[in-house]
């Protein structure tokens, strides 16, 4: 197990931020580094403009072409919760605007990611005379070739990084092309599609579309799907993707949703009107995910899809039995993951800083839940690989602050061609596919490029604290301006406090969870707290009775009555 340090974060220098802000805000924004009141503005025309969008004149072009001559366009998406908004957005946007759409989800398990030869095919079997990919496409090079081999042009509308070519696709939209002019590269999928859709909204207006008994589609409908999957997908909450994940948030607060997104949270007993972007990340999001990860995220784009709310229900509790079967498994996986991490233990005295896990029955939907979770236990770079059924193995890796994962396997792909059949991914996530016998060799080549390239200090799990709250802080005042202050997420994150407290009370709750009583050490309010899986070896310890907690501070809603609550992030004996 690696140690865990904490450290506070630093106040950037003194920016021109509103003399109104209470000062533990200004405090927090600050250390946030953000600079300017317009980098706080959440209202939907401070977004940045869809014109600096590289490549969206030629795609919406191309789109208005298609919906004039009526031709049947098949939207391809992913099989994530990005994925998965992406494509039920662009669905009931384009068919708002009179198109006529179908679409198609690949199936992880039969055509793999992206748009594929195999998935172009199941495409034309729909009748498609047009393909637009969402969340997808910018590494599909054989996909586009095989579409323009019949005749039907592309559109790739992606947020991934591109490889050194791109396809040969009538138009690319994507923000992190090279070239790219648009202010955030952080946009996520869903993000890229509402994008394109406002940016084809404005086009039609201009060419009067919308005159002779067409109605004038309001996006901002849709703003609760890009708020999921933005969220779900853990790209950076800048700015621009702050502004876009509040306004579906407070759509969804006021009950205007998808039935889809209100069965979810109804299963998840979560209520709406008090909904924070983290209940999309850990409640919603995992539970829509799970259909991609075990069957066939097609039943997620149905939820997403449907204005019936007895049919969004019943999608709901399937997604809801699969995400508890996924869970299971993944139990069974972890157990045999650390039970491999032992056996390294015995052989070497040190893990490698790098590592990599296979099993034969592991199941490849779940491989990437399973490395996120052995990276946050061992704090190094990992990846799980399952067998994909044909010779081959299919990798999901997740990496630490300080080493850029799909760097690190262009590298390997670099010094040794062959060693995989193909990757892709981001910094903190990617994933790659190889031949079962080159497992062990890809293993040793892997540990020993990350031991090359990362510093041991980098191993160091550190939680990053915004300092001591006040004992009259501790109030529901202040805790619900902190859920009030944000939409808090990656690269933003949410407020994390440090302190010394006597530990009044401790029990186990449900096997793994640690419920206590305290109060901070200078004097305060008793405290409820609570701090999920923890050492059940450490925990509950009698003879404790003081400590030092990294918490965040959140409202305990129980039978009407409210109260403030710590969840600890980790506790240290005094």
């Amino acid at each position: 197990m690696h140690s865990v340090e904490l450290r506070r974060r630093e106040t950037q220098a003194d920016a021109s931020l509103p003399d109104t802000l209470p000062p533990l805000l200004r405090r927090l924004y600050l250390q946030r580094g953000v600079k300017d009141a317009a980098e706080l503005e959440r209202g939907a025309k401070h977004l940045l403009p869809w014109q600096t969008l590289g490549g969206i004149a030629e795609a919406v072009t191309l789109l208005h072409q298609m919906l004039e001559a009526g031709r049947r366009i098949v939207v391809v998406g992913d099989f994530d919760a990005d994925g998965a908004t992406s494509t039920a957005l662009t669905v009931l946007a384009l068919r708002s605007m009179g198109g006529n759409i179908d679409y198609l989800v690949p199936n992880r398990f039969e055509d793999g990611y992206g748009l594929s030869p195999e998935v172009v095919e199941q495409a034309r079997a729909r009748g498609a005379e047009m393909i637009l990919t969402v969340d997808n496409g910018i590494s599909s090079h054989a996909g586009v070739d095989t579409a323009h081999q019949h005749g039907i042009p592309v559109l790739v509308t992606d947020h991934h990084l591109p490889g050194e070519t791109l396809p040969a696709a009538e138009a690319i939209v994507n923000p992190n092309l090279n070239d790219s002019a648009f202010p955030s590269r952080s946009l996520a999928g869903v993000g890229v599609a509402f994008y394109l859709m406002l940016a084809l909204r404005a086009h039609l207006r201009q060419h009067n579309w919308f005159s002779g008994g067409r109605t004038e589609p309001n996006l901002a409908e849709w703003l609760d799907l890009v708020a999921l999957g933005t969220v779900a997908d853990v790209v950076p909450l800048d700015a621009n993707n702050r502004i876009l994940v509040w306004q579906g948030l407070s759509r969804i607060r006021a009950g205007k949703c998808r039935a889809g997104i209100r069965a979810l949270l109804e299963i998840a007993n979560r209520d709406a009107r008090q909904l924070a972007a983290s209940d999309l990340g850990f409640a919603v999001g995992p539970r829509l995910n799970a259909a991609g990860r075990l069957d066939d995220m097609s039943v997620g784009v149905a939820l997403l899809l449907t204005e019936d709310i007895a049919q969004a229900r019943m999608l709901a509790n399937e997604l809801d039995a699969l995400n508890q079967t996924r869970k299971e498994i993944e139990q069974g996986m972890k157990s045999e993951a650390l039970a491999l991490c032992d056996e390294l233990e015995r052989q070497h005295t040190d893990l490698p800083l790098g590592l990599a896990f296979y099993h034969p029955e592991w199941h490849q939907g779940v491989v990437g839940i399973l490395a996120s979770r052995l990276k946050e236990r061992f704090h190094r770079p990992v990846i799980a690989f399952a067998p994909a059924g044909d010779g081959t193995l299919k990798g999901s890796g997740r990496s630490i602050a300080g080493l850029h994962l799909r760097d690190a396997l262009e590298r390997l792909d670099t010094l040794y061609p062959g060693l995989m059949i193909k990757f892709g991914g981001h910094a903190m996530a990617a994933g790659l596919s190889l031949e079962t016998e080159k497992y062990d060799l890809f293993r040793e080549r892997f540990a020993a490029l990350i031991d090359e390239w990362l510093d041991g200090e980098a191993l160091q799990g550190v939680i990053w604290s915004d300092g001591e709250l006040h004992a009259q802080e501790f109030s529901l005042h202040t805790a619900e301006m902190l859920r009030e202050a944000g939409p808090w997420g990656q690269a933003f994150p949410e407020p994390v406090f440090d302190g010394h407290f006597k530990l009044l009370q401790q029990k186990l709750v449900g096997e793994r969870h640690l419920k206590v009583m305290i109060e901070p050490l200078g004097g305060g309010p008793l405290l409820d707290g609570i701090a999920f899986n923890v050492d059940t070896t450490l925990w509950p310890d009698t003879s404790v009775r003081q400590v030092k907690l990294a918490y965040k501070l959140d409202i305990n809603e129980y039978r009407g009555n409210r109260s403030v609550q710590l969840i600890i992030d980790h506790i240290w004996p005094v």
